[in-house]
């Protein structure tokens, strides 16, 4: 069974956000991001990837809003077999939206993709980080 893993907010101010969850609930840093796509931090809290990402443009933000769009922005399915999973949601309505080419090496490697009602979620064989690097 797949896992659900990863849940990206779109904040204004990824700092600040996460000093707000670290501080709240006691959530761990576990990275940050400065990528062409946003600047982020990750917070964990073991099991569960939580990305705080400000979106450089409106078009790799890809939803309604743009890059100011605040909230939640996607999720994320740890599967066994990436190819596999992509097979899946195609048959099943669903279509690619974008993947990392410059990370495509990396352990965090994932990819895009749009459910029937446009919603956006990630698809990764390694996961998120959970444990401080």
């Amino acid at each position: 069974m797949s896992r659900i893993r990863h849940i990206a907010l779109s904040v204004p101010d990824p700092e600040k956000t996460a000093d707000f969850y670290v501080k709240t609930f006691g959530l761990r840093r576990v990275g940050k991001t400065e990528s062409v796509l946003a600047s982020g931090v990750y917070l964990s809290d073991g099991y569960i990837n939580l990305a705080l990402l400000r979106y450089h443009n409106d078009e790799v933000a890809g939803v309604s809003g743009g890059k100011d769009f605040v909230g939640v922005h996607h999720f994320g399915f740890q599967v066994e077999s990436a190819e596999a999973a992509k097979g899946s949601v195609e048959s099943n309505g669903g279509s690619f939206f974008m993947d990392l080419p410059a990370l495509k090496d990396t352990l965090y490697y994932e990819e895009k993709y749009r459910d029937p009602d446009g919603i956006i979620f990630d698809v990764s064989q390694n996961g998120w980080a959970t444990k401080p690097e």
